[in-house]
């Protein structure tokens, strides 16, 4: 077997006894830098800061997960169509591997792809799961039951909502629907996250595995909730609605009232209160931080960016009066980004001054409400 052209290539009279390939060293880092790096958009500096030892299996694991959500997102095919790939790549990450069967999603789907890391990332499945098949046990455990989870939440878009192409908007039926779906989305991303970070961190050993484990929970869906109040706009072209219809009836609308921009101001409180709902799993989240020892700056730093980031797109989401156009953003810049990374290393271990800097971001977005 070989990478795609824009990569290195491996030997393909390399393989294993269940027909994977042997990935060499040099291989593996391209999979889990440079690719990665290709296909995980701003979350690669998150997973670029990690310890060496968390590094591989979250960084893995994100991999898997953007290919599932490559076969799921593939508009040229029928959901049915991508439904059942994407149940025949879970069956591969849950094991035992059948090499013929994750070849034959490559070739399916990799031509189909308009981005060429993503189509690329399709063609050397066979390797990422070879890496997989390389970890230990419990990394292996891991892994695999996050993936699984994730592409749970896929298979509810799958089965949920209507195709892209219907002219039809079908919206989740209540708060519960939604908290399940934000869950397998990436609030299960908190309960792996803990699990490897104190399997790899010999000061996380003596945290309330439980604990931690729920406030990472809350932690990945609040990340969650700021990225469906964020897209709602896209999300709705495309005939899916997150914010329930449970919160639409209360204010007279339906789902396809949100694609008229006008109506803005009218279905703001379903907004407000999503943003709500999101800022209190951000105080999760700031426990979570808190929690980690001020000596583990990376790891503090990994959980602590996406926060910075998220309830600054929060803000912005808030003082949009337009956002249910397409047209106006609500994402923070590059430049604040970078300003905010700065500022982080500076205060990463004082847990006064982090106090402080999170609660005033959730304070500014609550005055925009």
């Amino acid at each position: 077997m070989a990478w795609a052209s824009r990569g290195p290539r491996m030997s393909g009279a390399q393989s294993s006894s269940d027909g994977l390939p042997v990935v060499p060293p040099v291989e593996r880092r391209y999979l889990l830098t440079d690719l990665l790096k290709g296909v995980s958009r701003s979350f690669y500096l998150t997973l670029k800061i990690l310890p060496s030892g968390v590094r591989e299996p979250v960084s893995l694991a994100y991999l898997l997960a953007r290919a599932a959500d490559t076969i799921s997102d593939t508009t040229l095919l029928a959901p049915k169509d991508r439904l059942k790939h994407l149940l025949d790549f879970r069956a591969q990450v849950v094991g035992p591997t059948d090499i013929a069967v994750v070849q034959s999603i490559g070739k399916a789907l990799n031509e189909l792809q308009e981005i060429s890391k993503e189509a690329e990332l399709l063609k050397v499945l066979p390797a990422a799961i070879s890496i997989l098949d390389d970890l230990s046990s419990d990394d292996q455990q891991a892994v695999r039951s996050v993936v699984v989870m994730l592409t749970r939440g896929m298979e509810m878009d799958l089965t949920t909502f209507p195709t892209e192409d219907s002219g039809q908007v079908v919206a989740l039926d209540s708060a519960q629907a939604l908290d399940d779906y934000i869950y397998h989305v990436a609030g299960c991303v908190g309960e792996f996250w803990t699990a490897v970070s104190m399997s790899h961190t010999a000061s996380l050993r003596t945290w309330d595995k439980e604990a931690m484990s729920n406030l990472g929970v809350r932690f990945g869906k609040a990340l969650q909730m700021t990225n469906v109040l964020r897209d709602v706009p896209n999300d709705l072209r495309k005939g899916r609605c997150y914010l329930t219809q449970e919160a639409l009836s209360e204010l007279g609308l339906n789902p396809s009232d949100l694609r008229n921009v006008d109506n803005s101001h009218r279905a703001r409180p379903a907004l407000v209160g999503g943003i709500n709902l999101a800022l209190d799993h951000y105080a999760a989240a700031e426990q979570y931080i808190l929690a980690i020892p001020r000596q583990n700056l990376k790891l503090r730093l990994a959980a602590l960016w996406p926060v910075i980031i998220g309830l600054g797109t929060l803000a912005q989401l808030a003082n949009n009066r337009r956002w249910l156009s397409p047209d106006t953003s609500s994402k923070v810049t590059k430049g604040w980004i970078y300003k905010m990374l700065i500022l982080s290393i500076l205060v990463g271990r004082s847990n006064g001054a982090l106090t402080w800097w999170v609660r005033r971001l959730r304070k500014r977005v609550k005055s925009a409400l």
